[in-house]
């Protein structure tokens, strides 16, 4: 009974993503049950570069679900080889494609939502390959509600340009895909907010932030921004960590202590399984709910089920026992 029992609480766990299909509604971003969901977690750094590629991976995705409690992850493709000097999507487009599909295809396995971000500042002069990248995925992944979409991450264009740009992808992705969500990049960095939020039906949200400056450097002040090893302000981590590295504090930087320390904290979708050994000498007596037929020499274990984020102050709790012996 007791295995069946869990069983049946980690399928009821396991429903991927947390918030289910996202979509917008006025000016809220909602799940499946449509009500307002937030999401939160990281985003990898460029593909292409030595201190992001090697975090393209399901371990890195793990630990941040576990370690760090964020319910989304960002796959940033470098576009072209500025940045880093890494040939990037334009000279090698299955090996960065291969990458980002990595994180696509952890993001499913674990219950996650991955932006498929194609990471450029002028992605209007490779509308070509803009939209072979998209049509792949979209048609390949549209179908799975984990999957979020991401054609211009930080145009230096005017809005006018960058919108047109917009427009064409997004029909491209809407042959393949109708329902999963669109994030479309606002000029200057995505700073012009303002100017995109004139145009009708268009909805502006946070979807990034930061605590440095904004190129990365610096020192911080409240957040972090990308999950990479590199030696600046807004890396999350420091320098030579690895995947399996991600969810140990010890490797954290400043600035990724305090992201996860937040996104902890937050009710980001999970359900939280805690086992706990308690003695039945707590719950003797033939009125006892958990254990009324228990000796003093008996352990049992508790199971809790949480809502994570919010320990302590259960949402629900599910408790059967077995005797240590015979889990």
């Amino acid at each position: 009974m007791f295995s069946l029992l869990l069983l049946s609480f980690f399928s009821l766990c396991n429903a991927a993503p947390p918030f289910g299909q996202l979509s917008v509604k006025g000016n809220r971003l909602l799940g499946s049950n449509g009500q307002p969901a937030q999401l939160a977690g990281m985003s990898l750094f460029w593909s292409n570069c030595d201190e992001g590629k090697i975090f393209y991976n399901e371990e890195t995705l793990r630990q941040l679900k576990c370690a760090w409690n964020a319910n989304a992850v960002r796959a940033a493709m470098g576009v072209e080889s500025s940045g880093c000097q890494k040939p990037g999507y334009l000279d090698l487009p299955n090996v960065e494609r291969d990458k980002v599909e990595a994180v696509v295809l952890a993001a499913i396995k674990l219950d996650m939502y991955a932006v498929v971000d194609y990471h450029t500042e002028q992605a209007q002069n490779s509308l070509a390959k803009a939209k072979e990248f998209f049509t792949y995925f979209a048609s390949k992944y549209g179908n799975y509600t984990n999957i979020i979409y991401e054609p211009f991450n930080e145009p230096t264009t005017d809005w006018k340009t960058a919108k047109a740009y917009h427009e064409q992808i997004v029909a491209t992705i809407r042959k393949y895909d109708k329902n999963n969500m669109i994030t479309l990049g606002t000029s200057t960095w995505s700073q012009d907010v303002d100017i995109a939020s004139r145009d009708p039906n268009v909805c502006i949200f946070v979807s990034e932030y930061g605590t440095v400056d904004a190129g990365g450097g610096g020192n911080m002040d409240t957040a972090s921004m990308n999950e990479c090893n590199k030696g600046e302000g807004s890396a999350a981590l420091n320098p030579n960590t690895v995947a399996s590295d991600v969810g140990n504090p010890s490797h954290w930087s400043a600035s990724g202590k305090f992201v996860q320390a937040h996104l902890k904290n937050m009710n980001n979708g999970w359900y939280q399984f805690i086992l706990e050994a308690i003695p039945t000498s707590s719950f003797l007596g033939s009125n006892s709910p958990i254990a009324p037929n228990r000796t003093t020499n008996q352990t049992i274990v508790v199971l809790h089920l949480y809502w994570r984020g919010v320990i302590g102050k259960p949402k629900g709790r599910f408790s059967p026992y077995h005797n240590r012996n015979e889990i």
